[in-house]
């Protein structure tokens, strides 16, 4: 286990060890940071420029993932199903576009770039949701600004910018995890938070993202406590991602992914398969065919994953679908 596997596997636990106290004092720095930060902006020392479009901003308190992805998927199809132009902007994390430059990666029609240049849940959103476009740029700003001017864009979706003040939103929207919650409660990178649990007073909403877990009734309450909305994730189909043919229940597989907390993943998949081996790789790996260590038995991978494992040509591979019950009227228009 290497030494970022070893912090985020004591972000979540109890245990306080020599390694959780040497990390105090980072974290200290880092909090006193973001807080003078925060300050700042809440004071309007620092300005948040708005810009002529309605800018919803979907991110998290925690790092590794919670479940963004979906759900931005979704509120964007909630847009463009009411045909309301629409841009998803990311920051292009784990691309190898410049961050600096402003990247569109599709206009709606068109993707013109793999995912290896794009950052795989850019790509995501532009395979799979048709007229969205896609931007990547460290700057919202100067993204929103070009969706606008040049797409002519009335919506815009910012994928993981909570803690990207710069830009105005209309709307805040913060995703929890149902069962890590905040972890040890500490900030990075001592814990996972990306600032102290008070920032979680400038969500507009909060979306709870449930992954079947077996104490419900504690997710109820934890949303009730925080007067969240509950957001149900559930596997779907798992299918092959070259010829879209269904893998059946009960086979041995390989379960393999790069993304920021896996143990939900397998969770998902034990159930319904053998899984003979667990691969995991740092959150958005390049995948070359050198990973691809059996080519006689399905390998399950995620959908963010798959984007950059199709160009490989294999043809054991097949990806995850998930499916989210979330009432996306209710969450953006109340």
């Amino acid at each position: 286990m290497n030494i970022k596997s070893k912090i985020t596997k004591l972000h979540y636990s109890d245990k306080k060890n020599i390694l959780y106290r040497l990390l105090a004092v980072p974290s200290f720095f880092y909090q006193l940071a973001t807080n003078i930060r925060n300050f700042l902006y809440d004071k309007s020392i620092l300005k948040s420029v708005k810009v002529d479009a309605n800018v919803v901003s979907v991110g998290n308190l925690t790092t590794g993932g919670v479940g963004k992805t979906p759900l931005v998927a979704e509120i964007a199809k909630y847009y463009l199903s009411k045909n309301e132009p629409t841009a998803v902007i990311s920051r292009g994390y784990g691309g190898k576009l410049s961050s600096k430059s402003v990247n569109v990666i599709s206009d709606g029609e068109n993707i013109f770039y793999e995912a290896k240049l794009s950052g795989d849940e850019p790509y995501w959103y532009a395979e799979n949701i048709k007229g969205l476009v896609v931007i990547t740029c460290s700057s919202r700003v100067r993204a929103a600004q070009y969706a606008i001017e040049n797409f002519g864009v009335k919506n815009i979706i910012l994928d993981d910018a909570f803690q990207h003040r710069k830009i105005k939103r209309n709307l805040d929207i913060v995703v929890i995890d149902s069962e890590k919650k905040f972890g040890n409660g500490k900030v990075l990178p001592q814990g996972p938070l990306r600032e102290n649990l008070s920032g979680l007073s400038r969500a507009n909403k909060i979306v709870i993202m449930s992954k079947g877990s077996a104490n419900y009734d504690g997710v109820v309450a934890f949303a009730n406590e925080l007067n969240a909305q509950i957001c149900d994730a559930a596997p779907a189909e798992v299918y092959n991602i070259k010829s879209g043919i269904h893998l059946a229940n009960n086979l041995s597989i390989v379960a393999m992914c790069a993304i920021g907390q896996p143990e939900q993943f397998f969770n998902f998949l034990s159930p319904r398969f053998n899984i003979v081996k667990k691969i995991i790789f740092d959150d958005h790996h390049l995948y070359s065919k050198s990973d691809i260590i059996d080519k006689n038995i399905p390998i399950v991978t995620t959908e963010k994953d798959a984007v950059k494992l199709k160009s490989l040509g294999f043809d054991n591979i097949f990806a995850l679908k998930l499916r989210l019950n979330v009432n996306c009227k209710e969450l953006l228009d109340d």
